[in-house]
């Protein structure tokens, strides 16, 4: 137990629900020590020495004295290894069937008497005693696996595993899921269990709600993403390489990935970061596409408290001129906190107030937790109880369900790695569209139990169907929030077959894409928790979920106006963009803040619609190719070591690079800028890259450049479709894709290709492929302004 545990066991035992907690953490205690085995004597082993070796379609099987590892190159050019017989299925990760093998890569000899796979792409070396070297087409190692070691019970049991490997010196980690102090990943160590932190959390938290074991590392040799396919708990310990100085040797950088147990199996992925992204999607299932009313503001709070509330908060938006497209109930909108109920004395005609907010243009998205009150009459606890043979609840290994301490009371919590029971889960959400709501966000789903002793979960003995396998939590745990995304989302997908499921989940893990998005959880109000919040994003679209955001100046506590209003200024531009904040933290209303920040934050709500049909565009793009909408400085120039240590400014698609002010009291801001000019969008200047600029941050606004050449679709004056394009430099050709919005349903639009060209002084926007001219306005910025260095 460390120290934020201990705090919040005393604040637990403290409160209204203290005794039950702790009687609930005491029972899990119990069950542990009693279901789990201790592992006692254990035996080491490694691969030993090589034996022989099999080629197959794609790769083959090389055979060791105690071990053997499997190699296949898969169409699309992703590389699949794994030790002691381990498939590519089954994984949760994975959509359906596994990738078919290129029959043109072959396991052949090599020449210091190993074997290799040669691939398009890349080059899979393995040595005599079981080494594994992924190397560039030029023969540069971009990632050295060291021989395995097992530690194996003596008296049985799932044998743990550590596999380590080594990077060239000058490399940097990132992604491992939603981590707080990245999106650079220090030297240290990431534990990968998904975790409630206790209310809120800050760069130094970790875990966090959604990990996952997939890093990207980018060095001068290239790209690649690396996926160990194993959901059970562990951690991933990281050290940065050093460079020798003259003729002194480099350090390698390092990674070390420890597992309890489960498969010893792993994906790579190689090649640009578009291209790594493109592959890691087309492994794990392309994004969802969230509905274009999704792309608008959105506002939350825990604690509307009743319908007169939310009439008011949504007129106080009208009635100033703010966008407002959804607005979030939280679980105080439940009777008595049990999900799929309402509170009729707060809100007795809630499908009449959703029909009324959705006539002015908002949408109502409701809150759902996993936890099920355990008492008979409570309707969904009942129709749970008959699902199957066993019911639809985890068990313990006496066959009883699990009970837990949750917001509702005593709880049960839905096994959604039963495939009955995730149809089960799925059929409920009837009653919420009933309501009126057009979308749901999953909380509390890593799962949560309260706990007056350290890990707020489930017991790690608890049993669970994985699909018909069995197994235990520590499998389970991590994929929980996965499963029930996917519940909802298929369930969603039943009843309103003719409309895009919305869905988003503050838990998850690597595939989590296929059903929705996430947000940060519960992030500290404060300067680092802002700095977090951008963190968060960034890493999460570099694990392949591209759709995310913070919760708008912090969860906990009340912020200064100036935090405020840079939170909701850099929000503005996150895919995610919504305000939210705690039972007891005050408000989060811009006209809350003062006439200056509502004046503000104006601006960057009206901004964020004038560019809604670029983040359509984004939203198609990620589904198309797994781009994700804010990506790192680096992504177009990742040869660039400055861009690569940058981490307090992001690229917004290609064609805008948002600058957010991360600083109390700041009103400038250095900018480091990828190559190529740029224009301030706010003053027309323009700067040439590669290089660092001093940028104007008035409070009015955060810095954002817009790439010379690029076409932005936006939403004109008078509200219809605009192309706005930025001049490109003279010899220079620009361009981008527009995707219109083709309405909230499955129709697909075409992706339209725009270029720009300087002609004598003008700028001349044609559309690629023969489609014939521009159909809509086109506006010219940036003509005549100098380059400044």
């Amino acid at each position: 137990m460390d120290g934020r545990d201990l705090l919040r066991s005393v604040k637990m035992v403290g409160s209204v629900q203290g005794m039950r907690s702790v009687r609930s953490a005491w029972r899990h205690r119990r069950a542990d020590a009693r279901e789990l085995v201790p592992r006692g004597a254990e035996r080491a082993r490694v691969p030993g020495l090589l034996v022989s070796a099999e080629p197959e379609p794609g790769g083959g099987v090389v055979r060791f004295a105690r071990s053997e590892l499997r190699i296949r190159v898969a169409v699309g050019g992703a590389v699949f290894w794994s030790w002691d017989g381990a498939a590519p299925l089954p994984s949760y990760a994975l959509p359906g069937a596994a990738p078919e093998p290129d029959t043109r890569a072959r396991l052949e000899p090599d020449t210091n008497g190993g074997w290799q796979v040669v691939a398009e792409r890349l080059t899979v070396v393995v040595s005599r005693h079981g080494a594994v070297e992924l190397r560039t087409p030029g023969g540069v190692v971009l990632r050295r696996e060291l021989p395995p070691r097992w530690w194996e019970p003596v008296d049985g049991g799932a044998p743990r595993w550590v596999q380590r490997s080594e990077v060239p010196a000058d490399a940097r980690f990132f992604g491992l899921g939603g981590r707080a102090g990245g999106p650079r990943l220090r030297e240290g160590t990431y534990r990968l269990w998904n975790t409630d932190p206790g209310g809120r959390f800050g760069p130094g938290d970790d875990p966090l709600y959604l990990t996952m074991p997939v890093q990207l590392v980018v060095s001068d040799a290239g790209v690649h993403l690396a996926f160990h396919d194993n959901s059970w708990a562990g951690a991933v310990t990281l050290r940065e390489g050093e460079e020798g100085a003259g003729s002194g040797h480099d350090r390698p950088g390092a990674c070390e990935v420890r597992m309890e147990g489960g498969p010893l199996r792993c994906w790579v992925v190689v090649g640009t970061p578009a291209r790594v992204l493109q592959g890691w999607t087309a492994l794990t299932g392309a994004p969802a596409l969230p509905p274009s009313w999704a792309l608008g503001p959105q506002h939350a709070r825990w604690g509307f408290g009743s319908a007169q509330e939310v009439r008011r908060v949504v007129a106080g938006y009208r009635e100033r001129g703010l966008p407002l497209s959804v607005l979030h109930l939280d679980i105080d909108h439940h009777d008595a906190h049990q999900v799929f109920t309402v509170d009729r004395e707060r809100f007795p005609d809630l499908p009449g107030l959703a029909a009324e907010l959705r006539e002015a243009g908002v949408r109502l998205v409701s809150s759902v937790d996993p936890a099920v009150r355990a008492a008979v009459g409570n309707a969904v606890y009942d129709s749970g109880t008959a699902v199957g043979t066993r019911g639809a609840f985890v068990r313990d290994a006496q066959g009883r369900p699990v009970l837990g301490e949750v917001w509702p009371g005593e709880c049960v919590f839905p096994d959604f790695t039963d495939p009955l029971v995730r149809e089960w889960w799925g059929s409920l959400y009837e009653e919420r569209l009933a309501q009126g709501f057009s979308g749901v966000w999953h909380d509390m789903n890593e799962p949560v139990s309260f706990s007056a002793f350290g890990d707020p979960t489930l017991p790690r003995s608890a049993r669970h169907a994985l699909e018909g396998a069995g197994g235990d939590h520590r499998e389970a745990h991590n994929v929980y929030g996965l499963t029930m995304a996917r519940a909802g989302y298929e369930g969603l997908l039943r009843l309103r077959p003719d409309e895009r499921p919305f869905l988003f989940s503050r838990s998850g893990w690597a595939g989590m894409q296929r059903y929705g998005g996430t947000w940060s959880g519960d992030v500290a109000t404060g300067w680092p928790g802002l700095r977090a919040s951008l963190a968060l994003v960034l890493g999460l679209g570099l694990c392949g979920v591209p759709y995310s955001g913070p919760d708008i100046g912090g969860f906990d506590g009340s912020p200064s106006p100036e935090l405020y209003l840079r939170w909701f200024q850099l929000g503005a531009y996150m895919p995610l963009f919504r305000t939210r904040a705690a039972l007891d933290a005050g408000r989060r209303e811009p006209w809350e803040f003062g006439p200056e920040v509502l004046a503000h934050a104006g601006e960057a709500l009206r901004e964020r619609e004038r560019l809604l049909p670029y983040f359509v565009t984004l939203a198609e793009l990620a589904r198309l190719a797994g781009a994700p909408y804010v990506r790192p400085l680096w992504w177009g120039a990742s040869g660039d070591r400055a861009l690569r240590d940058c981490e307090d400014a992001f690229l917004l698609g290609d064609a805008l690079l948002v600058a957010p002010v991360l600083e109390e009291g700041a009103v400038r801001r250095p900018v480091r800028l990828p190559p190529g000019r740029w224009y301030d969008t706010a003053t027309g200047r323009a700067y040439e890259g590669p290089g660092q600029m001093m940028v104007e941050a008035p409070l009015s606004r955060i810095p954002v450049l817009a790439r010379a050449g690029a076409v932005i679709p936006v939403r004109g004056a008078d509200g219809g479709p605009e192309l706005e394009v930025w001049a490109p430099r003279a010899g220079r050709t620009g361009g981008g894709l527009v995707v219109r919005d083709t309405g909230d349903g499955w129709e697909r639009a075409e992706p339209e290709r725009y270029t720009s060209r300087l002609v004598a002084g003008r700028v001349v926007v044609e559309r690629e492929g023969g489609k014939g001219a521009v159909e809509c306005p086109v506006r010219v910025r940036g003509l005549g302004e100098p380059a400044q260095r």
